[in-house]
């Protein structure tokens, strides 16, 4: 039986590499020494999460460290490109408010070559207390750094020197740091780097460490290739990274071949049972899934399959907007997959994916057969696959297409009737078989259709990014000023805003106006074309217009968008009227 945490099968996870995501500087020395918090940035990206029924992020490294965050220097210490430890402590407590889980990233297999230990063995040679932290010292040698010794680096990266986790010592001091993270932040698992590397006795160390602080700690490691019952089983890990199915996705969608992803995970299932796998499509190490495929139109499938297969799904940051990026080569290979993003500033961001994703993350939270049921293949072609997931009786039946046509799925059930969580459409069973049709680069989530409606808006009725508005089929909208809406009774109270940045409320009598032109106080120039009513809750929402990259049209509440915001200690319109639309 699985050990893996229930709350890590009723997850989806986010995964963030910090310092990219942040924007930080390439090197420690490049930055100024004073902390600067941009690890709070996360924090505004949170309403975003919840859109996407995310319940869990995984940060790539935090801790101090010379250049990529694996060469950690210092093991209870943010890095000071992201901030300050109370910085973190701030960006900790609003996920967990938010109810949204925290692992963290453990590099414990080496550390930096300014890491306090090693830099005692570099200034006192065989003197040191420190010599038995690392491995295979031999003072008879020297480094590529000319430090008149040899030492291991790992995988022949001498900036990684690597830690000898058979010595007490080292063992006793990343115990301690785990405690700290555990006691400081309150993280709820740990995703352990190379873990292939690590001492088995220390895995079963720490896995006895930290279930003894929390029985429901998630233990998870990077596992590349080999046997993952090796370091998945009930005294290790309790998750390995998937990395033979993450491959299998995109090549198979690429090579139109559903046969390779179903032997994998056919394989997986009768080699390791229901060990617990943490599948995702693309990492901080690999190319965007947006990358890899020939055919951008099957990464709605990719993402179905993901969310579907047996496993905890992970969605690397800024992937589900469909970005692109390419492993390069040398000092710079890893930053075109490990970009600064800014919300609303998404390059080439696709908004059907957005919501595909959003949905798939309602479905899976709400079925339980999907979070943990068992699996059989129903039909599987080239082109097109079906399987079940089953658990306690209940069925969940997933339908890919990916050929060059529609494609009509004949569905053995005993439901009575079926629906797609995915489209809302529903399907008629006549001798115990549904006849569903499934457009070509489509997918079907089909449940018991007694009462089911929708998760999202059929995609097909969604504009895509590439349809955006034109600015002249807006440019005519007629100039209105429209009343700032009655304040409610508490009008002291501040207005409630998402996006991070304090507020400061609506100043009396500031209004509106239709057809005028604004300005974020982030920068970007808007056209406000309309004021509507929100149907569930009456409230006004101010309708506007991007006027630079894709044009997109948003919707928020009005009072936030006529509000004051405190940006760093300067109070300013959260949007400023500049004028009107130029004819």
């Amino acid at each position: 039986m699985s050990l893996t945490p229930d709350w890590v099968k009723q997850s989806a996870i986010y995964h963030i590499y910090p310092l990219g995501f942040c924007g930080c500087e390439r090197t420690r020395a490049e930055h100024s020494g004073e902390p600067t918090n941009r690890i709070s940035k996360v924090i505004s990206w949170i309403p975003h999460l919840k859109a996407l029924n995310i319940n869990a992020v995984y940060f790539g490294p935090l801790f101090e460290s010379t250049t990529h965050g694996y060469d950690t220097i210092d093991y209870k210490m943010i890095d000071a490109r992201l901030g300050t430890n109370d910085d973190f402590t701030a960006v900790c407590n609003a996920l967990h408010e938010s109810g949204i889980r925290v692992i963290l990233d453990g590099v414990f297999n080496h550390v930096g070559r300014d890491h306090f230990a090693f830099k005692d063995v570099r200034a006192n040679k065989g003197a040191s207390q420190y010599c038995s932290w690392f491995c295979n010292l031999n003072f008879n040698g020297n480094s590529a750094y000319n430090d008149g010794f040899w030492y291991e680096g790992w995988n022949n990266c001498y900036d990684l020197v690597k830690l000898n986790l058979r010595n007490t010592g080292v063992v006793e001091y990343l115990l301690d740091a785990v405690k700290y993270w555990i006691d400081t932040w309150h993280i709820d698992g740990i995703r352990f780097d190379a873990a292939d590397c690590l001492d088995t006795d220390f895995i079963k160390r720490i896995h006895s460490f930290t279930k003894g602080m929390k029985p429901d700690f998630w233990l998870m490691g990077e596992i590349i290739h080999g046997d993952y019952r090796r370091w998945a089983n009930p005294e290790m890990f309790d998750s390995v990274t998937n990395y033979q199915c993450y491959k299998g996705i995109y090549s198979s969608h690429n090579d139109r071949n559903y046969f390779e992803i179903a032997h994998s995970i056919e394989y997986q299932l009768g080699q390791y049972g229901d060990t617990y796998m943490y599948n995702f499509v693309d990492n901080h190490d690999v190319a965007r899934l947006a990358s890899q495929l020939k055919d951008i139109n099957r990464i709605y499938c990719c993402y179905t399959l993901l969310y579907t297969m047996y496993g905890v799904p992970s969605v690397y940051y800024g992937s589900e907007f469909g970005i692109k990026g390419e492993k390069g080569h040398g000092a710079d290979a890893d930053l075109a997959i490990r970009p600064c993003l800014e919300l609303g500033e998404i390059p080439g961001e696709n908004d059907i994916l957005v919501s595909h994703i959003s949905a798939l993350g309602a479905i899976r939270r709400e079925y339980p057969a999907l979070q943990s049921g068992s699996y059989k293949k129903l039909e599987l072609k080239n082109q097109t696959f079906l399987y079940q997931r089953e658990l306690n009786g209940q069925k969940v039946y997933i339908a890919l297409n990916i050929g060059d046509d529609s494609y009509t799925f004949s569905i053995p059930t005993d439901y009575k009737r079926l629906a797609d969580r995915l489209s809302g459409k529903h399907y008629d069973v006549s001798g115990g078989r549904a006849e569903v049709t499934v457009p070509k680069n489509k997918s079907a989530i089909l449940v018991d259709g007694k009462d089911v409606t929708p998760a999202v808006k059929p995609t097909e009725t969604v504009k895509p990014a590439a349809a955006s508005i034109p600015v002249e089929q807006v440019k005519p909208v007629k100039e209105e000023v429209i009343p700032t809406p009655p304040a409610p009774k508490a009008e002291a109270a501040p207005v409630k805003q998402q996006s991070g940045t304090p507020s400061l409320g609506v100043p009396q009598g500031r209004e509106i106006v239709i057809g005028g032109k604004y300005r974020h106080f982030k920068g970007g120039e808007y056209l406000v074309l309309n004021v509507a009513r929100d149907t569930e809750t009456f409230g006004l929402m101010a309708v506007y217009m991007q006027l630079s990259g894709q044009q997109r049209v948003w919707v928020r509440p009005l009072d936030m968008f006529l509000e004051d915001v405190d940006d760093h200690g300067n109070r300013k319109p959260r949007f400023e009227y500049i004028g009107k639309m130029d004819n």
